[in-house]
């Protein structure tokens, strides 16, 4: 894949009705082009880390956001501090620059990220305005075959097909909401099978987006981090099974359906 570069956009917003939100903030793969100047790192390395064809899972969801600049120009999901992967250890490794990026472009990159943060705390106030109490569900995917093309993938007890991320997330308080989601995704028909859902194996949970909503909006709002493991698609080709990808789709619709039949009744 080559480099995508666009002065156009950072992010899509399509506004509905219903009390859900679902996110795809890792989707992007465009860069800013002085961005795409200074980086080292390959497109093929820098997708592999990226979220691909995250965005069109949630596209069913009424209210919904997708995001289209990489996650390498600036992570939404981390905080303003370490947004910007400036070292190796920051980002699984990977040498991101020919040389350490000027202030100018960081600060810029800051500049979106906090406009993000802007847009969706005034997105969701008015979704709790009018309903009282909200879901978002933050979708992501994550890489299982890291031993390479050939190399054995992570085991599935370790690796489960969809980790619920809950750390910055009152539990108790949410637990009539999100046992029984986890429960109806357990046994959603996905493609004539059922799919390993399970809670903080993988990951926890830990990003900035979910923890910004249970900060902002205590008792009223409930951001679950999901992520898909990358079963849908080859990691190290960036080829999609565009059959999983639909039912990656449908699955987040049905979750979103759940999401608000638990909210009126809870």
């Amino acid at each position: 894949m080559s480099s995508q570069v666009t002065l156009e956009r950072w992010w899509s917003i399509t506004c509905g009705p219903g009390p859900v939100l679902a996110t795809a903030i890792h989707d992007g793969h465009e860069l800013r082009p002085e961005v795409a100047d200074a980086m080292l790192l390959s497109d093929s390395d820098r997708l592999r880390e990226e979220d691909p064809f995250t965005g069109e899972t949630v596209t069913g969801v009424p209210t919904h956001i997708i995001v289209h600049r990489s996650r390498f120009e600036f992570d939404l999901n981390r905080g303003g501090e370490s947004a910007i992967y400036r070292t190796p250890d920051q980002s699984w490794g990977l040498d991101v620059w020919k040389e350490p990026p000027p202030e100018t472009l960081v600060e810029e990159s800051l500049r979106i990220h906090s406009a993000y943060y802007h847009m969706l705390g005034a997105l969701l106030d008015d979704m709790v305005a009018q309903h009282g109490r909200i879901v978002l569900i933050d979708v992501h995917s994550y890489n299982h075959r890291r031993q390479g093309v050939f190399g054995e993938p992570t085991k599935q007890e370790e690796a489960p097909d969809i980790n619920i991320g809950t750390f910055s997330m009152p539990r108790q308080e949410w637990a009539f909401l999100l046992d029984p989601l986890m429960e109806a995704m357990s046994g959603f028909n996905f493609n004539g099978r059922q799919l390993d859902v399970r809670e903080n194996i993988a990951f926890q949970g830990k990003g900035e987006q979910t923890r910004f909503v249970h900060e902002r909006f205590p008792g009223a709002g409930c951001a679950i981090a999901l992520e898909f493991k990358k079963f849908f698609m080859d990691e190290w080709t960036g080829v999609p099974d565009q059959a999983e990808v639909s039912a990656m789709r449908d699955l987040i619709t049905f979750s979103a359906k759940v999401a608000e039949d638990l909210l009126k009744r809870g």
